[in-house]
C-alpha cells in the first residue's frame, strides 16, 4: 500500500473562527496507480494535494504513506520525504529563469547533496524521457509553454520518485501542448510510477485508470467513503 487516508480533516482560520475545507476524507493508493481527483475552485482539493506532498499537515486523521505514519515527523523529515520521494508538477512551472533546464530539472538533486557530475547525468535522462534533450542549456525564456511544462516533469521525475503529484498540470497550456503532457503521463504510468493527477477537465481525468470528486470537502469515487 503506497497511500492509506484515514478520516483526514482540514480547518483554516481560528477556533472562535474555523474554515472547515476537508471533511472525513478516507481513500487508499497502490503503488503503481494513477488517479484523478476532479473538483471546481474551492472545493478542497489543493488543500488534498499539499497533504499528500507533506505540504501542510492535517488537523485531525492519518497520512500512511509507505505504510508510515508520519505525523509527528519534523519539518526536515517533511522535507527528506519531499526530496526524495515525492516528485511535483504544477499548472505555474516554478522554474528558475537564471539556470538552464538541465539545472531546473537538477535542483531536487541538488538540494539532496548529489554530485555535480551525476546530477547532470540524471537531468539528462529525465530530459531524454520528456523528449527534450536537445534543450538541455537552454533557459525557460527560450522553450514554449509545453516545453517548460516538460522541464518541470523532468524535475520531477529525477529523483525517481515513488509518488507523481501534478496540479493541474495542463491548466496553462493550449490544447496540443496539453495533449503532448498527458502523452508523457501514460508512458511514466506505463512503466510503473504512482501518480495523483488534480484537474477540473474531464478529458484530462479520464486518461487515468481511476476517478475521483471532490466537493466541498467531500471526497468521492473509487474507494473514497
Amino acid at each position: 500500500m503506497l497511500i492509506r487516508l484515514e478520516h483526514i480533516e482540514k480547518t483554516y482560520g481560528t477556533p472562535e473562527h474555523p474554515v472547515p475545507v476537508l471533511h472525513d476524507v478516507n481513500f487508499t493508493m497502490q503503488e503503481g496507480e494513477y488517479y484523478a481527483i476532479m473538483g471546481p475552485s474551492g472545493s478542497g482539493k489543493s488543500t488534498l494535494m499539499n497533504i499528500l506532498g507533506y505540504l501542510d499537515t492535517p488537523t485531525k486523521g492519518v497520512y500512511y504513506f509507505e505504510d508510515a505514519d508520519n505525523s509527528s515527523a519534523s519539518d526536515m523529515q517533511m522535507a527528506r520525504i519531499r526530496n526524495r520521494k515525492i516528485g511535483f508538477v504544477f499548472q505555474s512551472f516554478h522554474l528558475l529563469p537564471q539556470r538552464r533546464a538541465w539545472e531546473n530539472v537538477a535542483l531536487p538533486l541538488l538540494y539532496g547533496n548529489v554530485p555535480k557530475k551525476e546530477r547532470r547525468a540524471r537531468a539528462e535522462k529525465a530530459l531524454t524521457e520528456v523528449g527534450l534533450k536537445d534543450r538541455m542549456d537552454f533557459f525557460p525564456t527560450q522553450l514554449s509553454g509545453g516545453q517548460c511544462q516538460r522541464v518541470a516533469i523532468a524535475r520531477a521525475i529525477c529523483t525517481d520518485p515513488k509518488l507523481l503529484l501534478a496540479d493541474e498540470p495542463t491548466g496553462a497550456l493550449d490544447s496540443k501542448s496539453g495533449q503532448q503532457i498527458m502523452d508523457i503521463f501514460d508512458k511514466l504510468h506505463e512503466r510503473g510510477m504512482s501518480i495523483i493527477m488534480i484537474t477540473h477537465e474531464m478529458a484530462v481525468a479520464k486518461r487515468a485508470s481511476r476517478m475521483l470528486h471532490i466537493y466541498d470537502g467531500i471526497l468521492t469515487g473509487g474507494d473514497a467513503q
